[in-house]
């Protein structure tokens, strides 16, 4: 299971939300590059990283930003937030994203999103299903739509869709624990989807259940920023499940 830290960006800097309201801001760092090369330094090869300027503008805003972690490290970033269009992806590919992450798009302009898969190929292209109450949510989660999170997947799944990245809105940020339930759902209802589990990760015993469940990766975001799993977990983990 691949162990993918987050950092989410606002005016530049490395913050946290939670339950996705902008309002409950904290800045853990000014410096964004400075979090992602002690992620390296730990021998993490992936990186979570999220546009919130651009999940509320509707289009790509830290761009800088990705293209400066994309060439002064080794990590595999996949980049999300306000990606709306064919031009928004070009940018982020060209500033050195591995994959993106569509998340409202899917949901408000699905042919839009399955072009993407034609264009771009499902290796570069994430599914954003971030749920509440089993509900899409979208807009940087400001609305919730109508669809269910499983049959949502599976519209997907049918089209090509590979990775997909799990978040129930409902456990981001609280450090209570992820939605095990929801992802055992997930992975019994789809065939062959790589599920990235986001959300509530709190403990380090977290995460070999999430590996037992069958997730192909984990994003860990709060609970690392308040040292709740150090680095050096994170580090241990990963050599001893290479």
């Amino acid at each position: 299971m691949r162990i993918i830290p987050a950092i989410d960006i606002i005016d530049g800097k490395c913050v946290r939300l939670s339950k996705g309201d902008y309002n409950t801001k904290k800045i853990y760092n000014e410096d964004p590059l400075e979090v992602a090369k002690s992620f390296e330094a730990h021998g993490i090869k992936y990186l979570h990283l999220v546009d919130l300027d651009g999940a509320k503008s509707s289009h790509i805003v830290n761009h800088k930003i990705l293209e400066s972690i994309a060439s002064k490290t080794s990590l595999n970033v996949d980049f999300g937030g306000g990606l709306k269009t064919d031009k928004d992806l070009e940018i982020a590919f060209e500033c050195g994203a591995n994959q993106i992450t569509g998340g409202s798009i899917a949901v408000k302009d699905p042919e839009i999103f399955k072009s993407w898969l034609t264009k771009f190929g499902a290796e570069k292209i994430i599914l954003g299903a971030d749920a509440r109450n089993k509900k899409i949510a979208v807009s940087g989660w400001l609305e919730e739509s109508k669809q269910e999170v499983i049959p949502f997947i599976q519209n997907f799944e049918i089209e090509g869709i590979k990775y997909v990245i799990c978040t129930d809105i409902s456990k981001d940020g609280m450090l209570e624990g992820p939605s095990f339930d929801l992802y055992a759902e997930i992975l019994d209802e789809t065939k062959d989807i790589k599920l990235i589990a986001s959300g509530g990760i709190s403990h380090f015993d977290e995460l070999p259940k999430l590996q037992e469940l069958g997730c192909e990766g984990v994003i860990i975001g709060k609970a690392i920023y308040e040292n709740r799993i150090s680095l050096k977990q994170l580090e241990n983990y990963i050599l001893e499940n290479e």
